[in-house]
């Protein structure tokens, strides 16, 4: 009796051990499952990169942008480091007929509506949407910095002995025209524009006039003393603060805002991905860290786009 008794007790132990273990078991297999859950799980709270694969886009800027493009191509490469982007700088009316002619171009920036208002209105080459209206400039008149000129500004450029102006398809020099408009030099006419410089130089009293292709050519003119002034924007200054002189910052009230517009263009051309990155580079020079660069380079960026 003793003997079956023990016996009973010994089975049920023993299923009692391995019931046990059974368990153990289980847990480690359910633990080990967890885990390997935990491990293979994704983090998808990091968002895919932005970064472009390799590209390249041609910017047609108006000379006036030719030294802040390069710092601002700079600035963009550091977040697209794949996207070559190469600026061919020239007066806007002169990139404007390129364009017009079938020159590959990915994004135009304009020293003045008027070009842009061609390329969007009638020539339908401007990609909706991407239109912006980025800085404003201001039109001065300078002359080099040792000179002992009698010009104080615009009212007194009949006393120069020679003056530098840019023609009157440049930007720079339909507003200077604009200006002797608004100051009763020249009579009102239709469009400034198409003003001659023999007709600016019989208003200034016979001065010699040095008609520029741009308005680069009318800082060198100045700067380096061909001229004794000239009219400029107030952005061609930078880095010339030891050899120009501003006599006088012309009023917008003279010359109108002298509004810089920059668009996508439509490029025949251009693959996908070219076109993705000249959208990226026109957002980029909206944004906040472009207008810190804009603002070193004497550009206004108080602007309504």
């Amino acid at each position: 009796m003793k003997k079956r008794i023990l016996a009973i007790v010994m089975t049920a132990a023993m299923v009692f051990a391995m019931a046990g273990c059974g368990s153990k078991a289980d847990s480690k297999t359910e633990g080990s499952a967890a885990a390997a859950e935990s491990t293979d799980t994704t983090d998808t709270s990091k968002s895919d990169s932005d970064e472009l694969e390799a590209t390249e886009i041609t910017v047609f800027a108006a000379k006036s942008l030719n030294t802040v493009m390069e710092e601002l191509i700079t600035k963009y490469n550091e977040t697209q480091p794949n996207v070559t982007v190469t600026g061919s700088y020239d007066s806007s009316g002169t990139l404007l007929t390129q364009i017009q002619e079938g020159a590959a171009c990915d994004v135009f920036f304009s020293a003045a509506q008027k070009q842009m208002d061609t390329l969007q209105n009638e020539n339908k080459l401007v990609v909706d949407g991407t239109r912006h209206n980025v800085v404003n400039n201001q039109v001065c008149v300078v002359t080099q910095s040792d000179s002992q000129t009698k010009v104080t500004g615009l009212d007194t450029l009949k006393d120069a002995a020679n003056l530098a102006i840019a023609d009157g398809s440049v930007p720079v020099g339909n507003y200077t025209r604009k200006a002797f408009i608004a100051t009763g030099v020249l009579p009102e006419t239709e469009d400034s524009s198409a003003i001659t410089t023999q007709e600016i130089s019989d208003a200034l009293g016979g001065v010699e006039i040095n008609e520029c292709a741009n308005v680069g050519a009318v800082t060198s003119a100045v700067s380096e003393g061909a001229n004794e002034v000239g009219t400029v924007y107030k952005s061609d200054t930078y880095g010339f603060e030891d050899k120009l002189k501003i006599l006088e910052e012309v009023s917008y009230d003279l010359t109108g805002d002298v509004i810089y517009p920059v668009a996508q263009i439509d490029n025949k051309d251009a693959d996908e991905l070219e076109k993705k990155a000249a959208e990226d580079f026109v957002n980029f020079l909206i944004s906040d860290d472009a207008k810190t660069i804009f603002d070193k380079y004497y550009f206004d960026t108080n602007v309504t786009d």
